[in-house]
Parts: C-alpha cells; sequence; structure tokens
C-alpha cells in the first residue's frame, strides 16, 4: 500500500516540524504567495495543501480543494494532466500550457502550469504552480517601459529620428508614386496631395489641402451635369468603411478640361472608426480616346456589315428570281414529283429522308427544302456521316469540353448545337455504326444532349433532314440500322430517281452544266448539236448528274473551233425504260447547228401551241405546264422570258 510523504505536509500532518523555523518560513510563504499553488500526490490523485490563492482560483474553499481529487479540477484535460505529471515525476520539473482547468469565472483565462517535483519515483510529490501569463506580460511590458526610461532622453531623441526617417520615407514614396495620390477627412477635406495629382489635375497641394476637394474636382459629372456628394463613392470608403473602385469617371483640371480617371477609395480606420479615406487615381485619358474610337470603326463596320447584308440579299433575292424552281433543273415527271414533294414538306418541321443512287442529286433537295422552310435565315449544316472516325461520333455531333478526351485542348461546338434554330442535314445516314445511332435517336426524340465530358444538358430545336444511298429498310431487316431511328426519319420520303430512269431531263442539265464549265474557265461555250443530244440521252449514265456534269466540263475543255467534243465512256447500252426522245416539230435538217435565236423561236412556237390547246390557262388540269409537264412556276419565268401574253 502507498503511503503519502508527510514530510512537507506542514504542522498539521508532521507534529514534529512545527519547531522548524525553516519549515514553518516556507508554509509562511506559501500561505501568503499571491500565486495559486497547490500540493499534491499524484499517485494517490489527491489535493494535499492548497493556499489561499488557489481557493480563489478555483472558487472553493480550503476544505473542499483538499477533498477534490485533482483529475476533478482538470475534467477536460485529464490526459494532459498525467502526461505533465509523468514529466515533472521523471525530469524534475515541467511547464505545461494545455491544461484547462474548472476555474472560478472570475480566475485568469490565460494561465501556464508549472509542476516542481518533491521526491522522486511514484512516491514523489508535487508542487503546482499557476502563472498568470497575462499579468507576466504587462510586467514584461512594465519592465520595458521602466528600461526605456531608465536610459534616458538619449533614447527617446533616438527614436523620434527614426519616427522622422520613416515619415520622410513615406514622403518620398508618395512624390515618386505615379498615381495621384490624396487622402481626406471623415467630413471630406483635403488633407495631403501627392506630386502626381498636382501634375494632372493642374491644383497645388496648398491650394487643395484644408478644402473639400469634391467641390473643387469632382462636383460634376462628364456630360456636365451636378454630382452630388452624397453620391459620390470616394465618400462612401469613410461612410459605409467599404473600398469603393471606379473605372470611368472624370476629375476636372483646374482649366477646366476633364479628365478620365479609375480611381480606389480607400477607408482609413482608427480604433475601429472610419476617420477618412485615401485615395488613389490614374489617368486614362488615352485609354478612353482608344476606347473610343474602337467604339466609332465598330459602329462604321456594323453599318457596313448591315449594308453588305442588305445588298447581299438583294442579290440572292436576285439569283432566286433568276433560277429555277428551287434551283432544280428538269422537266420530267420525277423531277416534278420531287419539286412537289418539296413545296408540300417544306414548310413543316417534318424529318425528311431523301434516297437515291449517288450522284441523283439528293443534297440539292436538301438545300431546296432548307431554302423554301420558315428556317432560311438559320444556318443549313452539312454532316457526311461516313467521313467521320468512330471514335470521334459524339464530339463531331455533340460537341466536347476542353480535356474531355486526349487531344482535346479546347471547348468546341458540335453540329446538333451549330445548327440550332436551322437545319442538320445527314448525308450517307446508314454508315452511323448502329451502337452510336442509340446516341442520335436519343437527341432527335428529346432535343437535348450533352457535350462530351460536360454534365450540364443542353436544348436544341434542329430540323433533320437524312439522304442515303442504302436501302435502310433492307438495313433494318439485316440488324444493321435501328428500327426506331429509321421511322423517326422517313417522316417523309423523298426518291430521287436516276438519270436513266428521266432522260428528258438530260438536254437541260447538259446545257446548263456546259454553260457553268466555260464561265468558270472563260471560254467561249460551244454549241450543242442534236447528235450531240441522241448520244447523251443513249449513254446509261451510271454516275447520274454527277457524271454529267464531270463529263460536260471534259468536253468543254476538249470543245475547238466552237465544236463539242463529247468524250463518253465505252458503255452505250440503253436500259429499257429508256426511251428514245420525240423529234422536236421542226422542219430545219437535224444534222445542222441552230443558233440561240432559232431554238427561241422553237421554244416559242411550242410554248403558243401549248397554250391555244389549253385555251391560255397555264396551271390546273388540263393547263398548258400539264401539257408540257413541267412546273407552272417554271412555265411563268418562260413566259416572261419570251414576253409571251397569256
Amino acid at each position: 500500500m502507498n503511503v503519502i510523504p508527510t514530510d512537507i505536509l506542514g504542522a498539521e500532518a508532521s507534529p514534529g516540524l512545527a519547531d522548524d523555523p525553516a519549515a514553518r518560513l516556507l508554509l509562511t510563504g506559501f500561505e501568503a504567495s499571491p500565486q495559486a499553488q497547490l500540493i499534491i500526490f499524484p499517485l494517490e490523485n489527491a489535493v494535499l495543501r492548497a493556499n489561499e490563492a488557489a481557493c480563489r482560483f478555483f472558487g472553493l474553499t480550503r476544505a473542499e480543494l483538499l477533498t477534490t481529487r485533482v483529475s476533478d479540477l482538470y475534467p477536460d484535460s485529464f490526459g494532459e494532466l498525467h502526461v505533465a505529471s509523468e514529466a515533472a515525476m521523471v525530469k524534475g520539473h515541467t511547464i505545461s500550457r494545455d491544461l484547462v482547468a474548472k476555474a472560478a469565472e472570475d480566475a485568469p483565462k490565460s494561465v501556464e502550469h508549472e509542476f516542481v517535483a518533491c521526491g522522486t519515483g511514484r512516491g514523489a510529490v508535487l508542487i503546482l504552480k499557476i502563472h498568470d501569463l497575462d499579468a507576466m506580460q504587462r510586467r514584461a511590458v512594465d519592465n520595458e517601459a521602466n528600461v526605456t526610461i531608465r536610459r534616458g532622453l538619449e533614447e527617446w531623441r533616438k527614436a523620434e529620428r527614426i519616427f522622422r526617417e520613416i515619415e520622410q520615407r513615406n514622403q518620398l514614396i508618395l512624390s515618386a508614386a505615379g498615381e495621384g495620390i490624396y487622402g481626406v477627412d471623415d467630413n471630406g477635406i483635403t488633407t495631403f496631395v501627392n506630386p502626381a495629382a498636382e501634375r494632372m489635375l493642374g491644383w497645388t497641394a496648398e491650394e487643395l489641402i484644408g478644402r473639400k476637394i469634391h467641390d473643387v474636382v469632382h462636383s460634376k459629372h462628364a456630360d456636365g451635369s451636378h454630382y452630388p456628394v452624397e453620391c459620390c463613392p470616394i465618400y462612401n470608403a469613410f461612410r459605409e468603411c467599404v473600398v469603393t473602385c471606379v473605372d470611368d469617371e472624370v476629375f476636372w483640371r483646374k482649366d477646366g478640361k476633364p479628365l478620365w480617371i479609375e480611381y480606389t477609395s480607400t477607408p482609413l480606420m482608427q480604433d475601429g472608426r472610419s476617420i477618412g479615406a485615401v485615395v488613389i487615381f490614374r489617368d486614362i485619358s488615352e485609354r478612353k480616346s482608344n476606347e473610343d474610337k474602337l467604339m466609332k470603326a465598330l459602329d462604321e463596320n456594323a453599318a457596313l456589315r448591315e449594308r453588305l447584308e442588305k445588298e447581299n440579299a438583294y442579290l440572292q433575292e436576285e439569283i432566286l428570281t433568276h433560277s429555277n424552281h428551287h434551283e432544280i433543273l428538269g422537266t420530267s415527271a420525277g423531277t416534278m414529283r420531287i419539286i412537289r414533294q418539296i413545296d408540300v414538306v417544306a414548310p413543316t418541321d417534318a424529318n425528311v429522308l431523301i434516297t437515291g443512287e449517288s450522284g441523283t442529286g439528293k443534297e440539292l433537295v436538301a438545300v431546296a427544302i432548307h431554302k423554301a422552310s420558315a428556317r432560311k435565315n438559320r444556318p443549313l449544316i452539312r454532316v457526311n456521316c461516313a467521313a467521320i472516325p468512330r471514335e470521334l461520333f459524339e464530339s463531331e455531333f455533340f460537341g466536347h469540353v476542353k480535356g474531355a478526351f486526349s487531344g482535346a485542348l479546347r471547348d468546341r461546338v458540335g453540329r446538333f448545337e451549330l445548327a440550332d434554330g436551322g437545319t442538320l442535314f445527314l448525308d450517307e445516314v446508314g454508315e452511323i455504326p448502329i451502337d452510336l445511332q442509340s446516341k442520335l435517336l436519343r437527341v432527335l426524340q428529346e432535343g437535348y444532349f450533352e457535350r462530351v465530358g460536360e454534365e450540364h444538358t443542353r436544348g436544341v430545336d434542329v430540323r433533320i433532314i437524312a439522304a442515303t444511298n442504302r436501302d435502310l429498310e433492307k438495313e433494318v431487316l439485316a440488324g444493321r440500322f435501328r428500327e426506331d431511328l429509321f421511322f423517326r426519319l422517313n417522316v417523309f420520303p423523298i426518291e430521287c430517281q436516276p438519270l436513266r430512269k428521266r432522260p428528258e431531263d438530260i438536254a437541260t442539265l447538259a446545257q446548263n452544266f456546259l454553260s457553268v464549265s466555260c464561265r468558270r474557265m472563260n471560254i467561249s461555250e460551244p454549241r450543242m448539236t442534236r447528235a450531240d443530244m441522241e448520244a447523251l440521252q443513249r449513254y446509261n449514265w451510271p454516275g447520274n448528274a454527277r457524271e454529267l456534269q464531270n463529263v460536260m466540263e471534259r468536253a468543254a475543255i476538249l470543245s475547238t473551233r466552237g465544236k463539242l467534243q463529247l468524250n463518253l465512256p465505252g458503255r452505250t447500252d440503253t436500259p429499257k425504260e429508256v426511251r428514245a426522245p420525240a423529234k422536236a416539230a421542226t422542219s430545219v435538217d437535224e444534222d445542222r447547228i441552230l443558233t440561240a435565236q432559232e431554238l427561241d423561236e422553237l421554244e416559242r412556237s411550242n410554248l403558243e401551241r401549248a397554250l391555244m390547246a389549253s385555251q391560255g390557262r397555264v396551271s390546273g388540269a388540263g393547263g398548258a405546264a400539264e401539257r408540257l409537264q413541267i412546273n407552272p412556276q417554271t412555265l411563268y419565268s418562260k413566259l416572261r422570258k419570251l414576253q409571251l401574253k397569256i
């Protein structure tokens, strides 16, 4: 069993020491100390003795302290108490600022605990001294003040020189600053002005200090209207204790000229209250002048752009006025059917699926639908689905954000977003891999998508026109094309017939391709003979109109002395469905080349006969357009061109 040592407990615990003068002196000093002290026995967690200062610190009587366990005096710091006690018993002495005592309400809050061991080992008794850190700090400050006072007048003079040097350095800094700087008190009275501010404003510091600077340099707006002081942002700095920045205002110089400036007004604080503000301002007159020049240039550019847009719109209107319906040439039944389908579907927002062999003009039909729709003023975005790498499909269609994948060095807008409000033409739509078709279907169904690498959902309003040379119904049956995507695209199907099924269009297309090629190459246009026409109509045209265009361009290049040199491939088989064109009703020799005037007269007489047969009616059942198998609008254009009256 452990026994509490009694050799240091005093006369009450050890009567044998009562006659020891040294022991009595120590106990008297222990009791009289203004510093809170305890004698504790860590092994038993007991308080053996407490002085009066300790009773006041803990807010307990001496009897209460002696019956309280040490750990109960530090309920929130038991671990720290144990560590400090163990350290003192091992080393003989330790200091801790981590202990939090259960002290009286008026006890010092910032304290330090000092442990001194009496004895060694587990039977050691500890003297615990509690130091008031705030009192120690005050004593240190008082001691420094006493030392300074004792050093005498020379030290005060040295301090004065230091302060004077600091003030001089501050004045040098203010003088060297390129920005204008001035200060005001909490009444707006100017307290100092640096040289840069004097140079910019034209006022001297003597003229401004002691005056309300707002009334001198800031009383008017740039337009000359009154600037009330209560609205001045500079004053708000010390009124509302906030830093205020303004980048476009004027100060007024002494000569009455405005000075465009940007400034920052910062409040000066003392003891929690504002005592004024410091204003730093910069001359931005050159920047303002450059901005005005830029705005003027932008206005001029905007006016020029508007004029060019109007001119372009006029020219486009002129082009459309002098071109065939939807720029689609031909008078065959197949061509007329396509034109009627364009007229029906263009005003709607229905999705269109254009089918047909390569070179039959699917893209031309898509452009015609877009130009005849309400979306004609918005973009038509073309996408060749066969040319998009599989791994870039999503990025190409929906865009991506920077860092979405390797090589994504910046944000990119996808084709759907570019076509918002307009039309998206998906050429060769049958080439889209089936596992990527579902992503396209979702956008068509919901009208929403996300860029690659981005969680933000974007909405689009896009009309879809798709084209393919494949039989998508067979592709669906073969499992290479989604049926639901096919139904979504095939709302309004348009079939472009191959050129071999509409030989009536060959002459018109050939003449047009020849004229365009000659104008582009700046060569004289050769004349086409009836024999040339028959040769073109006998050919099978596996490449359709695109092949015809290439043949006519090559013929224009090879032509000599105004004679066309056709160079058709060696395939002259004529399909069964191709009929030889009816011979024109003319008395001229078929081998003779007709002049442009003779062609006009031939067409004029043919149109007159059609009008006579239809009793002057152009459109409708039995009208001239129906008899000629051409679009009524095309016939009206021809009548105006030939100046024929209806």
